[in-house]
This record gives structure tokens, sequence and C-alpha cells, in this order.
């Protein structure tokens, strides 16, 4: 899809921290799990009107399925289509379990820690004027949740490979912001944070 292009932003976003962009419409972002096993907190907002942003209610019930892939929409709190995953290596997404915080830790695994998916949102958000206010509930890419007949859930042990990548097509000018998640109390990094890479590629005229 990509082949020939070069991107128009390209960055290594270290193990922990967090990254925010805005992506012009009809641009794809790109995020890969350099090392494999590495899940990407992830939020988009309407660059012209941020407190439109990525409502995981409307994704979840307009596609009608719980989990994102090749295909899925992510949508606005107005409807607004924002962003397309137009390319998928993994398949299966979370849309459900939210960020990490610092009392979600306290309070699912007893332990204070002083880094989180939702610390990080903050300080890549706020530059662009938003605040708590615009955390909601997120995009787990590389991340699965299992949801059984019981309805249990939990994060689920999974061997993902270096190289693995999801790309989003914005279907109009969005504000793009992810945590490169610094959880070390369950599986979802195998114990073990470790960068990903971030590019943009710009629509073919």
């Amino acid at each position: 899809m990509f082949e020939g292009q070069s991107p128009v932003l390209e960055e290594i976003v270290p193990a922990r921290q967090g990254w925010a962009h805005r992506v012009a419409c009809g641009d794809t972002l790109v995020i890969t799990d350099l090392e494999g096993q590495q899940a990407v907190d992830f939020l988009c907002f309407d660059a012209d009107d941020p407190g439109d942003r990525y409502s995981a209610t409307n994704t979840v019930k307009v596609q009608g399925n719980v989990y994102l892939g090749l295909g899925s929409v992510l949508y606005a709190d107005s409807g607004k289509a924002l962003m397309t995953v137009v390319e998928d290596t993994i398949g299966r997404h979370d849309t459900i379990y939210g960020c990490c915080s610092i009392p979600n830790n306290r309070l699912r695994y007893g332990v204070e820690t002083t880094e989180s998916c939702y610390s990080n949102f903050e300080t890549v958000l706020a530059p662009f004027g938003l605040g708590q206010e615009a955390i909601v509930a997120n995009v787990n890419w590389f991340m699965s949740v299992p949801i059984l007949e019981d309805g249990s859930a939990g994060v689920a042990e999974a061997a993902l490979q270096p190289g693995s990548k999801v790309a989003l097509r914005a279907e109009h000018d969005v504000l793009a912001a992810l945590s490169n998640c610094p959880q070390m109390h369950n599986p979802c990094n195998g114990y073990n944070p470790t960068p990903i890479l971030v590019q943009v590629f710009r629509a073919s005229d």
C-alpha cells in the first residue's frame, strides 16, 4: 500500500512515552510494533473541533463488534467517521478495556505507580488545549481482551510478532494521540515495554 511512498512524518516513540500529532484528511497513520508484544493506547479527535472525539460506543454499535480490525471505522461522538483501518496484520484489537491509570493500578494490582497511559494522554494533549475531559474510553492496538460466555474479560497472553502494524486513514483532519503503554502488571506488553514506530504517509494526488 505504501510501497514507493516516503513518510511525511516518522518518529520512534520510546517505551512508556506518549505522542500526539495532527493528521491531515486522506493521510495514513501507520503504527508499527517494532519488537512485538507492545500495546498502544489510542485516541483521536476532529482536529478543528476537538470536543468531537472518538466514541467507543458509536464505533462498537455501528460495526456490531467489540473488536477492531481491517475495515473498521472509528466514529466520533457526533457520528462523524474520523479514521478507517486500511491495513492490519493482527486482526483483532480491543475497544473496551480503556487505559491504565495510577488509581486503576492501585485498584487492580494494589501498587502505586508513577506512570500510566492516562498520564501520557494528559501530557501529550495539554499542548493542544485538551485536559482530562478529553480522555475517554480508548482503542488498545495490539491488545486482546477476550470476552467469555459468562461476561468475564481480561487481558490475554499473546505472542505478537515484531513488525506487527496497523494503518489508519484520516477521514477528516484529526488529532491523533497515543500512549506507548508502560503497564508492567498484566501481559499486554509482555512485562517489558518497548519502542514503537509512528509514520504518516501523504495521500497521492
